[in-house]
């Protein structure tokens, strides 16, 4: 299964204080922006969403279509048929993405120790 790009989406206290601490680290400001309470940093390959106020919880967040720097990808496995793929193999989903649509679309379950993935395809 080609999942696309892969970031950790960290729910922060302070997006001041998160955002220096990861620049420190020499990740950069990606996408985002302190006025929407989010921004996306880069380190190389690696990402990060640090979000304030949004969600409660971490969540591991894949993004089939994209690699790590948001360019589209010519071959990926859209959201839907990796949901269906996880529903052929008894997947609990928490929230399921339209499969009579195209497109961009989301899904949402939980690993066995509840950690929160999030399939979130944009295109």
């Amino acid at each position: 299964m080609k999942l696309g790009a892969m970031s950790i989406s960290l729910a922060v206290k302070s997006l001041n204080k998160s955002k220096s601490f990861y620049e420190t680290l020499g990740f950069t400001v990606f996408a985002g922006s302190m006025e929407m309470n989010y921004l996306i940093m880069k380190n190389g390959n690696s990402l990060i969403g640090l979000f304030q106020g949004m969600f409660e919880n971490n969540i591991l967040t894949f993004n089939p279509g994209w690699d790590e720097s948001a360019n589209m990808l010519d071959k990926f496995d859209d959201v839907r048929a990796i949901q269906k793929h996880l529903k052929a193999n008894h997947f609990k989903l928490e929230r399921e993405a339209d499969e009579s649509t195209s497109g961009p679309a989301s899904m949402v379950f939980y690993d066995p120790d509840g950690n929160t993935i999030l399939i979130d395809q944009h295109i």
